[in-house]
């Protein structure tokens, strides 16, 4: 309780003021002090369900012209999908990997583990991409 309303209550239980005017000062009060809006520690933050990748472009160099991609990407899609890499034998793994790195993505599915996935999740609040396009536009967040 703050201060002010403490000495409100104080002068009503001394007869100072009456009921009505204690009621009248109270509102007047509340009416100064704006709310303070919900912390965010008071609301949890709901478990994001997608993974969501937004590319759009203006193609002024003789290509196909503007376009735009929009995926929405279920996150339970790409957790079972680390789960069932975990299943595949190492020996094919290292194929894997081999023509992965020959087409140049560089990723060792031997180091992926369902706990990258969520550390992923959690990081791609604050994602920012760098576009070389003034016109393009990358977005990638989870919802």
């Amino acid at each position: 309780m703050n201060e002010q309303r403490r000495q409100i209550l104080e002068m009503l239980a001394e007869g100072k003021i009456t009921a009505d005017e204690a009621e009248r000062l109270i509102d007047a009060l509340e009416r100064q002090q704006p709310e303070s809006p919900p912390t965010v520690a008071s609301r949890p933050k709901p478990r994001p369900k997608y993974l969501r990748v937004m590319v759009s472009w203006s193609d002024d160099t003789g290509g196909d012209g503007p376009g735009r991609v929009n995926m929405r990407i279920p996150l339970q899609l790409l957790r079972a999908g680390v789960r069932l890499a975990s299943l595949v034998p190492p020996q094919a793994l290292v194929k894997v990997n081999a023509e992965l790195d020959k087409s140049g993505i560089p990723i060792d599915l031997t180091e992926l583990k369902p706990q990258h996935i969520e550390d992923l999740v959690d990081q791609l609040d604050d994602l920012t991409l760098d576009v070389d396009d003034a016109d393009a536009k990358v977005q990638v967040f989870c919802e």
